[in-house]
């Protein structure tokens, strides 16, 4: 399937014969390009509804051969078809948006990507895959969720869903300034951006449906709370606890309105179904262990509190925002990403892990993104919750997205 994508590229090729003779080979992955050439020579004479039926078809064409794995548009046990998702957040579900800017929050070099298919470092910030790739191909759209600013974007990745995800962001302005990062703001314009993309090549009606049938998720605020906060207390000079988490609520909220199609303003998104990812608990990341200086390797309680503050707040407005556009028939769940995680940790024999305070790169606000570039890290993976000082591993990742799924999924269909 992954070969039969790569037939549609939406890169621009030498030329349309050059390209057809270069990929034209005895294979069904190459039925597309063999069809029609390149990207840029047949999107002028094909109108957009007889550029889908290309893609269904080749897709089904690849579908029939033998052991192949097939994805796309899911259907849920309620019978309702999820056909693509979206990501907006940061670094936990940013799958290489920021590869190509100057900041320290990027992961596209070893020993990211560890144990990702391959060993290749594609820019998630773990050893292998992160909870967007796992939400795609658990829900069954596909087997990975690609960055919408990847230089190898495809057709098919358009018609499926991207992250839009940045590492370093968050729902706080200053958190993506400090990080030299795109900012909750900028991923809805990437956003709008990928709309009018995907209505040039499909058209308005298929655009439409693509996104009404859409699944969006949200994950952001661990960065505000812990980089603002914390770390560098720049907030804390203004804000009390409290408080900051107050205006990260109202700003949360914001955000989720923009997205959803209860916003009556000419920003609206278009979102119908909206997943709302809280913030782990951020006082059990190794770096804010190791900062706080808790003895034996126990969480951190002041950012527990702020973390449970914030998720308590958040769930309780989502849940007036809900009671308000059911007449719009929107939907938005709340993912309670903080006790699925802090179970983990809490009961890891269960689970197969024995390390649940440290990194397996490390444990301290320095063992993460470009500052452990090309060093070492454990090759035992798989016995560490923690990959870096910040983020989970791929297995601690798929067991709570798992959880997630069973839990929450439901509220959306």
């Amino acid at each position: 399937m992954r070969a039969l994508a790569r037939a549609i590229k939406l890169v621009r090729r030498p030329g349309p014969a050059a390209a057809a003779e270069a990929t034209c080979m005895p294979i069904m992955a190459s039925l597309t390009t063999c069809l029609l050439g390149s990207y840029a020579s047949w999107r002028q004479f094909i109108r957009p509804p007889l550029l889908h039926l290309v893609v269904v078809v080749a897709a089904a064409a690849a579908s029939s051969l033998p052991g192949a794995v097939v994805y796309g548009a899911a259907t849920s046990a309620g019978g309702q078809k999820i056909s693509a998702i979206f990501m907006f957040g940061d670094s936990i579900v940013d799958p290489g948006n920021n590869n190509n800017r100057l900041t320290e929050a990027r992961a596209n070099f070893p020993p990211y990507g560890q144990d990702f298919p391959g060993g290749v470092a594609t820019g998630r910030f773990s050893n292998g895959l992160v909870p967007g790739d796992f939400l795609a191909s658990k829900l069954g759209i596909k087997e990975l969720l690609p960055p919408y600013l990847s230089d190898d974007l495809e057709l098919e990745d358009l018609l499926t869903g991207v992250a839009f995800a940045c590492g370093g962001s968050g729902y706080d302005p200053l958190t993506s300034k400090l990080a030299t990062t795109l900012s909750s703001t900028n991923q809805l314009e990437l956003f709008a951006d990928y709309k009018e993309k995907l209505r040039a090549l499909v058209g308005e009606e298929e655009m439409e449906r693509v996104i009404s049938e859409g699944v969006f998720f949200t994950v952001m605020g661990a960065n505000d709370i812990v980089n603002n906060y914390f770390t560098l207390p720049l907030r804390r000079h203004e804000y009390d606890l409290p408080s900051y988490v107050e205006f990260l609520v109202s700003s949360a909220i914001n955000f989720t309105k923009l997205l959803s199609s209860f916003s009556q303003t000419l920003n609206d998104m278009g979102a119908k179904r909206i997943g709302f990812v809280g913030v782990p608990p951020l006082g059990c990341c190794p770096s804010q262990i190791t900062l706080a200086g808790s003895p034996s390797g126990q969480c951190e309680p002041l950012r527990n509190q702020a973390s449970r503050l914030f998720n308590t707040r958040i769930s309780q407005e989502l849940e007036l925002l809900n009671a308000e556009q059911s007449i719009s028939g929107s939907k938005i769940a709340y993912f309670d990403i903080y006790y699925n995680l802090l179970d983990l940790i809490q009961n890891p024999a269960l689970y197969g892990f024995k390390d649940v305070s440290d990194g397996c790169c490390g444990s301290t606000v320095l063992n993460a993104a470009v500052f452990i570039a090309y060093h070492s890290c454990c090759p035992n993976a798989i016995d560490y919750i923690f990959w870096d000082g910040f983020h989970p591993t791929e297995k601690a990742y798929n067991i709570v997205v798992d959880k997630l799924i069973q839990q929450n999924m439901k509220y959306l269909m």
